[in-house]
């Protein structure tokens, strides 16, 4: 029995990580704005009721479905690192590190990757879907309690900027649940946004580029280079000017589920979305569906998958502009196949496995074991799924945070701080060079069935993305759940991996999983050598999945919310 009902709908269904960007959307939507209108409202609302660790100049990676065509395609809304750096120097001057601050930018790519959204397939004004993101600005929301959780676990990194504990943390200390949040500053540069591109007058087009050049080479940009140039940082008006998302198609794997035929599309290798495809290839070839859902013999198969693929994640993953990553290998039948024989189904890896071998290519094997350190949630990300009455569909997951960067005075944000998902480790495939995109953790997805239904979805949660994916897709696609039953049921997240989040810290052999799996089945994977350890039950560092999948012959729409964040969904 799920915790939350589904939603459901004949005309249009939201689903996203806070109610207010739910809101958002599904009045674009009213208004007769498409899924990418949508979204984007969504989006930009996200970057205000979330600001914490959703940036208006952050990341916003992408994954959309155009009705017309049936066409998959994807965003790549993340940005590299600027061209002034000198990796040798950086990496002797901070000793291997990448620390906090300004020094860790990298270019902003949330607006550039919501107006190419807007441009290309929408058919609103930017004004038009962000009047909601505005008003809660200026206006203010209630803070919430996954907000209140961050800024207490980051609260001691926050303080070293005070702009950010201004905004988030008045006083110095953890704000109280539903403490009214008013962000004048992020409100007025929102507010500019709309009038520079009322200014402009013209066509729509016209509009939305001059909200792009008020923001790469206008007074914003002024704003952003005044403050890397105070703060030592690397960003110049260049990497600014120059900046545009790619627009490729996704990544896809066939595979058959419960006697269906199923495609899982991704973003690419730009970010980890495609080991959710080996995962599921993995799976697949393990006889994952033909387990006991909940067993332990079930829960160590996912527990090993994961493994396997994080190491190949590991060993071959980093942007493929620099780095060639053998892709169709990694997520074929062929590789699923031969990977799947490493796991012993009565005796865990005691850590993070090694890659596998692929011919013609050379895996990273860190040369020592990383450091551990005590386990925290990830510093996060949002989500918003949207499908609308033709079928236009999308998936964002934007991020990016306010606890290890100082916010830029004046405009109530921080710029990109991703470059803490790059390694400042000669040889590593996910080393940072001029120009070169971290190894980027939010990864939208989405699932169809050719003819008979559509389905974006995703989490937030780092590391933990492409873990509550896998187990929520298994649990509605392999096992039949109803797809907010397949949300709700409860996960578990392995650990052997380096963080993606510099310094990369690793806990070798632990799983966590969340108190409403079953005890014995704990006690028999510890016995095969995990070492688990228990998360509270609906925990938000299991992840925070939202779907929306829609019937394309009934037009019959669900949408699905995970409550362990303050997800929502909403539907006509």
């Amino acid at each position: 029995m799920s915790v939350v009902a589904v939603t459901r709908g004949h005309h249009y269904v939201v689903s996203s990580g806070h109610e207010l960007a739910t809101l958002a959307a599904f009045e674009v939507l009213d208004n007769g704005g498409n899924a990418i209108d949508a979204g984007v409202a969504a989006i930009l609302a996200l970057e205000v009721v979330y600001s914490e660790q959703v940036s208006v100049a952050g990341v916003a990676p992408m994954i959309i479905r155009l009705a017309e065509t049936g066409e998959v395609i994807t965003i790549a809304g993340v940005g590299g690192w600027p061209r002034a750096l000198d990796a040798d120097a950086f990496i002797a001057r901070h000793r291997g590190n990448i620390p906090l601050g300004v020094r860790r930018t990298v270019v902003p790519a949330a607006p550039d990757a919501f107006l190419q959204a807007l441009e290309r397939w929408g058919t609103m004004t930017f004004r038009d879907v962000a009047r909601r993101a505005v008003q809660y600005a200026s206006m203010g929301f209630a803070r919430h309690p996954v907000m209140l959780d961050y800024l207490r676990q980051y609260s001691d990194d926050m303080r070293h900027w005070p702009d950010n504990v201004a905004i988030w943390m008045p006083g110095g200390e953890v704000p109280e649940p539903g403490d009214r949040l008013v962000q004048a500053d992020l409100g007025r540069v929102l507010q500019f946004l709309c009038d520079e591109e009322r200014a402009a007058g013209g066509d729509r087009r016209s509009g939305l580029e001059a909200v792009r050049r008020a923001f790469y080479r206008g007074d914003i940009a002024s704003q952003i280079l005044a403050h890397q140039r105070t703060n030592d940082g690397l960003l110049a008006a260049e990497d600014l000017e120059s900046f545009r998302c790619q627009v490729v198609p996704s990544v896809s794997r066939q595979l058959r589920l419960n006697g269906e035929e199923i495609e899982v599309h991704t973003c690419g290798a730009w970010c980890q979305g495609p080991f959710l495809l080996e995962a599921l290839s993995i799976a697949e070839a393990a006889g994952v569906p033909d387990m006991e859902h909940g067993s332990d013999a079930y829960l160590h198969a996912i527990a090993e998958i994961l493994k396997l693929t994080l190491a190949d994640r590991e060993g071959y993953l980093g942007d493929p502009d620099f780095v060639d990553v053998p892709l169709n290998t990694l997520i074929g039948n062929a590789y699923a196949s031969e990977r799947h024989t490493a796991i012993d189904p009565e005796a865990a890896f005691p850590g993070m496995p090694p890659p596998g071998s692929i011919p013609g290519h050379t895996a990273y094997v860190p040369p020592c074991a990383a450091d551990e350190a005590p386990l925290g949630p990830p510093p996060d990300t949002s989500i918003v799924c949207v499908i609308d009455g033709d079928g236009n569909a999308l998936c964002s997951t934007p991020s990016d945070t306010s606890w290890d960067t100082p916010v830029v005075p004046g405009t109530g944000f921080t710029v990109s701080a991703r470059g803490a998902q790059s390694w400042a480790v000669p040889g590593h495939p996910s080393c940072f060079a001029p120009g070169k995109r971290p190894r980027l953790t939010p990864s939208p997805c989405l699932v169809l069935s050719p003819g008979r239904w559509i389905m974006p979805f995703g989490t937030p949660g780092g590391d933990v993305q492409i873990q509550a994916n896998l187990q929520s897709l298994l649990n509605h696609l392999a096992f039949g759940m109803q797809i907010q039953d397949a949300v709700e049921a409860p996960r578990l997240v392995t650990h052997s991996h380096p963080d993606t989040f510099a310094p990369h810290a690793t806990q070798p052999g632990l799983v966590t999983v969340e108190g409403r799996i079953d005890e014995t089945a704990c006690d028999r994977l510890a016995a095969r050598g995990h070492r688990i350890e228990r998360m509270a039950d609906w925990t938000h560092w299991a992840g925070g999945v939202c779907a929306v999948r829609k019937d394309l012959a009934t037009g019959e729409i669900e949408g699905a919310a995970d409550p362990r964040r303050c997800s929502r969904a909403m539907g006509w």
